[in-house]
């Protein structure tokens, strides 16, 4: 099975603490590299985790506020830097490419590559990256600027050839694409081998969301119904709920509700209000009481899906 990993590199909120980072982190899938959001610090945590820069083929920023997006201009001038001829490829909400724009018209006129910048309607769940073997889809959150989730999902795989058939019936290499396809094989003597019987079933494929930041969403469920693993954001606890209604954020338990609802296989939860530093205990202890698959997120994590 390719790989399919999430490499945390910040789950902090608005504050960078001792103990945390804002939030940015790595998809990886099928040798692809994908940012989702870039705080301040990501290149030092990129450097951390030997993600290479130049591998990372494409960005996803969730809002325009500084704890998902002060460290772009750092990154897109170190790539320049480095040499970096391929395109970046930025997903963000349409008031990004002004900011784009002035980063250009201030800092730097050539960056050496090709910035694509994709307007991401935070209104909409729509597919907004597509390539053969992944699907990414823009989430609408609720916050207090535009803000969009993003999921990630592998497409199905192609089932796997039964080499004790293939031998028994010496089918030829040349025709193992087609049989993978779903063609049936036909021997010497007129006999048909069902397609069936020469292949086993693909790998389940896996997806993966990200939620950060938003108000509780009692509908949210909807999008995320039975991912594999759901990101969501847990910035304060259910004493806080006041806080969290006024800054439209989540509490862990609320948290804890949309992966229960959903179905999901595990929950992370992250973006920690810096008031919780010593105390994430008691977001995962609520988290649990609802949705038992619950896991707190830290820096430099990397988790398989």
């Amino acid at each position: 099975m390719e790989p399919f990993k999430i490499h945390i590199l910040g789950c902090g909120s608005a504050t960078p603490t001792l103990q945390h980072f804002p939030s940015s982190q790595i998809v990886e899938i099928r040798g692809k590299m994908f940012m989702v959001d870039c705080a301040e610090g990501t290149q030092l945590q990129l450097r951390k985790t030997r993600v290479a820069f130049t591998r990372i083929q494409a960005v996803f920023i969730s809002h325009m506020h500084g704890d998902h997006c002060f460290g772009l201009a750092g990154m897109i001038s170190s790539f320049g830097l480095l040499g970096r001829t391929a395109p970046l490829h930025i997903y963000a909400p349409a008031a990004m490419e002004e900011y784009l724009l002035m980063l250009k018209r201030l800092f730097c006129s050539d960056f050496g590559y090709e910035i694509v910048f994709h307007a991401v309607d935070t209104l909409k769940h729509q597919v907004i990256y597509e390539d053969r073997s992944l699907m990414v889809e823009s989430v609408p959150l609720y916050h207090r600027v535009p803000c969009s989730g993003f999921l990630f999902r592998e497409k199905p795989g192609l089932p796997h050839i039964r080499r004790d058939m293939i031998d028994f019936y010496n089918i030829p290499v040349s025709q193992i694409n087609n049989i993978k396809a779903g063609a049936d094989w036909t021997t010497e003597d007129g006999r048909l081998i069902e397609n069936a019987r020469l292949v086993t079933p693909p790998d389940k494929a896996r997806s993966y969301a990200y939620c950060s930041d938003t108000k509780y969403l009692p509908e949210l469920h909807r999008i995320v119904e039975g991912v594999d693993v759901l990101y969501h954001e847990a910035t304060y606890a259910e004493a806080m709920a006041e806080n969290a209604m006024k800054y439209c954020h989540s509490t862990a338990r609320q948290a804890a509700m949309v992966a229960r609802d959903a179905n999901v296989g595990r929950l992370l939860l992250g973006h920690y209000s810096a008031r919780y530093e010593r105390e994430e205990s008691a977001l995962l202890k609520e988290a649990k009481e609802v949705f038992e698959r619950s896991y707190l997120t830290n820096e430099l994590q990397t988790i398989t899906v």
